[in-house]
């Protein structure tokens, strides 16, 4: 029976297990909270319906791994806590094979939670990142699309900050591939490119404009959007969608010949293996400046 399923009780121990306590968790920002306690223990769930600290320090951990959650941690755990938390499971699980996407919290979600969140106040994430290398060449950007993120990388291989994205839907999903930034778009051409292709802004303050590796259009673009409630999920006409502020960062970081790798899952067998990535040490954890936080040329993500 998975410790994730919501609603079910938690098995009887048996004499040999019920006097061994679980393992404490490490993480300060989860250390003290009496509710994840007892989802440690086995004994309870957090899932929709749930308030309280131990609620809110769930959502603010998965804010600052950059998983999109638009209300904030607010303590109340209601759909948009629930769809972050279906994006985390989906990557914790092949690092944690017990983790279930169920949406719910229980000891095994915690437990992938306490091991990849970061210190309290701090952003980013400790371990089981993607490499920025795809096929050999190294990429500024890792799009995940199974888990709904983006991973911005500096030119040393080092995580600059993950963002929150929605995808392309299953009718018109967003390719897989090595792509190069070929065109910029500032606030006033996104805007009237929406307005002449779509009727409105659709685009947000920011286009990234997306080309294949021979320089053929991939008809994909990095965007803002103003429907930030659509973030975490596979929605788009094939643009890979992110929070305003998030693309305002994207294009800022990003220039003219930048390689984009988007992949279906963290471990893609086209990325480097972990802890091959240029400038990557196992004695400096890959914790960083964050946020959690997307619509495209030609269509609206």
């Amino acid at each position: 029976m998975s410790a994730d399923r919501p609603g079910s009780p938690a098995p009887a121990p048996t004499p040999s297990t019920s006097a061994r306590a679980p393992a404490p968790l490490r993480n300060k920002r989860f250390v003290g909270q009496a509710g994840l306690a007892e989802v440690l223990a086995g004994r309870s769930t957090l899932g929709p319906g749930a308030r309280g600290t131990a609620v809110r320090a769930v959502q603010q951990a998965l804010i600052d791994m950059g998983f999109s959650l638009p209300g904030g941690a607010d303590g109340a755990f209601g759909g948009q806590s629930a769809k972050a938390l279906r994006n985390f499971q989906v990557h914790a699980r092949s690092a944690f094979p017990e983790v279930q996407r169920t949406g719910v919290v229980g000891s095994a979600t915690l437990r992938a939670l306490d091991a990849l969140a970061p210190a309290p106040k701090k952003l980013g994430q400790l371990q089981h990142l993607p490499v920025p290398r795809y096929e050999g060449t190294s990429v500024r950007v890792v799009v995940v699309k199974d888990e709904h993120r983006t991973f911005l990388f500096d030119t040393q291989g080092q995580v600059q900050a993950i963002y929150g994205n929605a995808v392309g839907a299953r009718s018109t999903p967003t390719d897989k591939g090595l792509k190069k930034v070929t065109g910029k778009l500032g606030k006033a051409e996104a805007e009237a490119l929406g307005r002449k292709l779509w009727g409105a802004p659709v685009y947000g303050p920011r286009l990234i404009d997306l080309s294949w590796a021979d320089g053929s259009r991939s008809g994909e673009e990095l965007h803002g959007t103003h429907a930030a409630t659509s973030l975490g999920e596979d929605v788009s006409h094939g643009c890979i969608r992110h929070g305003n502020a998030d693309i305002l960062a994207l294009y800022e970081a990003l220039q003219l010949g930048d390689w984009v790798a988007v992949v279906d899952t963290v471990k893609d067998p086209r990325l480097g293996p972990e802890g091959s990535a240029p400038g990557s040490s196992p004695d400096r954890p890959a914790a960083v400046a964050s946020r959690g936080g997307s619509a495209g040329g030609g269509t609206p993500g």
